[in-house]
């Protein structure tokens, strides 16, 4: 395996690109919450950055060298999401034809970045709070448990108190994922980066 170096100021101002206050702010704020071990919620509207920022959290912690893994909550079926995230074993359900890890193990010792996670089944929900609580997984069908050492962090582009106070989010697995939050600012908010951006686009281009 290669040795990538740590992810560094370089490194952050080429992924969030901007020099107004509200970006310069956001990047201090990674590069101190990206040493910490502590699950954490990104907010934010659609294409604001969230899993840039996730990305950049994960290169900047002490799991750098382990994997990062994305999942989209959003774009995996209810019936799939629990086999998806914890695994499954052979004969589990009809189509489960032999074991398969799920995306908590592959991410073991990194990082696994729950992107959409307003859109997770309740059901699934509950199982995702335990997970996060006891750092172990049961894979679907099996009585065994196994260890996983895992940060996770979370996105969302929906108020997630609103969903709790409408019942679709439950509040104990908010507070669990929500020990540290960030939000990301909207491009209206920062007009002053739009001829960075431009000139940067144009350059790709």
């Amino acid at each position: 395996r290669s040795y990538r170096p740590p992810f560094d100021a370089v490194d952050l101002n080429l992924a969030l690109l901007g020099n107004g206050p509200s970006v310069t702010a956001l990047r201090g704020a990674l590069t101190t919450l990206g040493q910490l071990e502590m699950n954490l919620l990104l907010c934010g509207e659609s294409g604001t950055g969230k899993e840039v920022a996730a990305r950049a959290l994960h290169r900047m912690s002490k799991r750098e060298q382990g994997p990062f893994v994305p999942v989209n909550c959003a774009a995996i079926s209810a019936e799939l999401i629990e086999s998806e995230l914890f695994g499954h074993i052979k004969g589990a359900y009809t189509g489960a034809q032999q074991n398969r890890e799920g995306l908590f193990y592959y991410a073991r010792g990194g990082t696994l970045f729950l992107d959409e996670i307003s859109e997770l089944p309740l059901a699934a929900q509950a199982k995702l709070l335990r997970v996060l609580e006891e750092r172990r997984i049961r894979p679907v069908g099996s009585e065994q448990e196994i260890a996983v050492d895992v940060r996770v962090i979370a996105a969302t582009n929906r108020d997630l108190k609103t969903e709790v106070a409408a019942q679709r989010f439950r509040q104990d697995l908010y507070y669990r994922l929500q020990v540290l939050e960030v939000t990301l600012p909207p491009l209206r908010d920062r007009p002053e980066d739009i001829p960075l951006l431009v000139r940067h686009f144009i350059g790709q281009l």
